[in-house]
């Protein structure tokens, strides 16, 4: 069917050579000789198969490109699953930061809730111990007042009765009041 075509082709590309004058076939028309020059450089690819080498060059041209469309095809399936792998485990990834940052905040919330518990615990123990110290320096002060009044009230009766003894009775106070630790202390 090519050979029939390309004859078909070969006369009607000759059809303009019929508008030469003089008659046409003959061998003094270069008309005449070119289209036998032509037919025969047709008849001679013909014989070498050369359409059949030309076809076969095209077939293989056109295997070699439909390997690497196949190919491509393959290549971009397989990064298509690589791509849709890679997504799944960016989600994977992104639902465990997700839970870690939960995890961390929540953790977090209840560090703070202790650290605010034990400060709580910490400003009662020291309430407690600035009470007691305010306690114990309250009694201090009223002991000190007391001891200080004691000790003023005993310098005044001191005066009082230095002034008002003689020292026969001061003698007999001070042996009474030995007298009186003896007898407490035995």
């Amino acid at each position: 069917m090519r050979a029939t075509l390309a004859l078909l082709f070969t006369l009607g590309a000759a059809t303009p050579a019929l508008a030469a004058k003089g008659p046409f076939f003959s061998l003094g028309n270069t008309d005449f000789v070119v289209l036998l020059a032509f037919i025969l450089f047709i008849a001679v690819l013909f014989y070498f198969k050369v359409p059949g080498m030309i076809g076969g060059l095209l077939d293989k041209r056109a295997e070699g490109i439909q390997s690497e469309i196949d190919e491509a095809r393959a290549l971009r399936e397989e990064a298509q699953t690589l791509l849709a792998s890679y997504e799944r485990k960016q989600k994977e990834v992104q639902e465990q930061a997700n839970r870690i940052v939960a995890a961390a905040k929540e953790e977090a919330q209840n560090a703070a809730d202790q650290a605010r518990a034990d400060l709580d615990k910490s400003i009662a123990r020291r309430m407690i111990a600035a009470e007691d110290q305010i306690e114990s320096a309250q009694a201090g002060a009223i002991r000190d007042v007391r001891d200080q009044a004691i000790a003023i009230a005993i310098s005044a009766a001191h005066e009082v009765l230095a002034k008002q003894m003689s020292d026969v009775q001061r003698t007999a106070l001070v042996d009474s009041a030995i007298g009186e630790v003896e007898a407490k202390l035995h």
